[in-house]
């Protein structure tokens, strides 16, 4: 096999709010921290372990204010993307280096705003982002009664 593959796919929990960056030519860079656990049971306690492992994500542009308006910390998020390491100079001159989550695509899981809703409203299924090659949805095609007679059931 000679091609390559960096991918990489997130379930986890905001650990703070997203921040947002406005650059003067209108984009913009959101970023936010997920938590992943791993549990498992110690062999020799028999005790229960959790271990929160944390993940830098960097979402760009229109589907970084999506994220920015809908996510707010606690809130549980699917995110698929590539992994970018950075490396830059810190203010005391030493090199410091980063592992980032450049996301692609996401869906919400839950947020702050649905479990507010209470439990009498039913709540709305996952939202799925895809942040390249955003298309506005197109509108429904009028109805045809004639178009009914061509349905196989």
């Amino acid at each position: 096999m000679s091609g390559t593959l960096n991918k990489v796919m997130l379930i986890g929990h905001l650990g703070d709010e997203v921040k947002m960056h406005y650059f003067e030519g209108g984009g913009s860079i959101g970023r936010f921290p997920i938590a992943t656990n791993e549990t498992y049971t110690n062999k020799s306690t028999g005790e229960r372990v959790t271990n929160t492992d944390w993940h830098n994500c960097v979402v760009r542009n229109k589907a970084a204010e999506i994220c920015e308006k809908y996510l707010s910390k606690g809130d549980k998020v699917y995110v698929e993307g590539r992994l970018k390491n950075r490396q830059w100079q810190g203010e005391d001159g030493n090199t410091r280096y980063s592992t980032e989550v450049h996301v692609q695509e996401f869906t919400f899981l839950t947020t702050k705003k649905e479990s507010m809703q209470g439990s009498g409203n039913s709540a709305p299924s996952p939202q799925k982002t895809n942040t390249e090659n955003r298309t506005p949805p197109k509108s429904p095609a009028p109805l045809n009664q004639e178009a009914d007679d061509d349905l196989p059931f």
